[in-house]
């Protein structure tokens, strides 16, 4: 059964002009139930990190400074939009979406958060939009617990996942791939462990040929026990941030592409969705959409 990971919290209202594209939070669901792709047993409300685990990542003053409404107007411009308590809130139950997925991967091949994959965020600072680390959280709690000993992120939103890299630089049982615009955010990039930096206007043959000479090495190279996959839909032709050319039925092909190969290596995964911010909010959402339907197709 596929388990989605999802919460009211999810739906944190922003302030005018910050809004888009949060209104996925709430439309993805509704559209993935409407068509039939999934039902409301799909979904399940995740616990929040406590403070504790989210010490094991980020910085007990990053922390506090958020909790208590302390960090000045540079550190929350760096983020993108106000911080708040609830925002904090929404963040805890983001990232424990994400850790619960592992275990629901480890069960039935795959498990999904409607929100996560926030690869810009620091231990002691948030950017781009993210606050938590959602995967480098779930991965410090795993490799703690000892759920897992080897982990793989696969990072194919169309921005670097410098967060990641960072967090992981020392860290041998976490491998850190961004495949990402080469000129696009972050100006500053960080080392991952592997980094394909792709120009401005490729177009889905050449995107895909990239992926598919470098995903299934990996794959055999790493041998993890999981992979962390963000799916970011920023590499769409629409998108107004991304300067890639990849088509809709080019990001499916991508995300069966990477589904398929974790399914044929019998490694779970979970997946987070990233970014997207496409002119039209139904290019969004149906590019989305896509990345459940192929999961429904390949596993269920």
């Amino acid at each position: 059964m596929l388990k989605i990971a999802w919460s009211p919290v999810y739906k944190y209202d922003l302030p005018e002009g910050h809004r888009f594209p949060m209104e996925k939070y709430e439309l993805l669901p509704e559209q993935l139930m409407y068509e039939g792709t999934v039902d409301s047993g799909n979904f399940f409300h995740p616990p929040a990190l406590n403070r504790d685990e989210i010490l094991l990542t980020h910085k007990t003053g990053y922390y506090d400074s958020l909790l208590n409404g302390k960090l000045s107007r540079k550190e929350q411009r760096r983020i993108g939009f106000p911080v708040t308590r609830k925002l904090v809130e929404r963040g805890r139950y983001i990232a424990g979406g994400t850790l619960k997925c592992i275990d629901y991967a480890l069960e039935y091949g795959i498990s999904m958060n409607i929100a996560g994959g926030t690869h810009h965020a620091y231990p002691d600072r948030g950017e781009g939009f993210c606050v938590f680390n959602d995967f480098a959280l779930a991965s410090n709690i795993a490799l703690q617990k000892k759920m897992l000993s080897k982990i793989l992120i696969v990072d194919l939103d169309v921005h670097q996942g410098n967060g990641n890299a960072f967090i992981f630089q020392n860290e041998d049982r976490v491998f850190t791939f961004s495949m990402h615009g080469a000129k696009n955010y972050p100006l500053k990039k960080e080392q991952s462990d592997l980094d394909i930096p792709l120009p401005d206007g490729l177009e889905d043959q050449d995107y895909l040929r990239i992926l598919k000479e470098t995903l299934p090495k990996l794959m055999d190279e790493v041998e993890p026990d999981l992979v962390f996959y963000q799916a970011g839909v920023d590499i769409l032709e629409t998108d107004k941030l991304g300067r890639l050319k990849v088509g809709k039925n080019g990001v499916m092909e991508r995300d069966r592409f990477v589904l398929e190969t974790c399914r044929k290596n019998g490694v779970p995964l979970v997946v987070s969705m990233g970014g997207g911010y496409p002119h039209k909010l139904s290019d969004l959402i149906d590019a989305h959409a896509n990345t459940y339907r192929v999961a429904t197709e390949l596993f269920f």
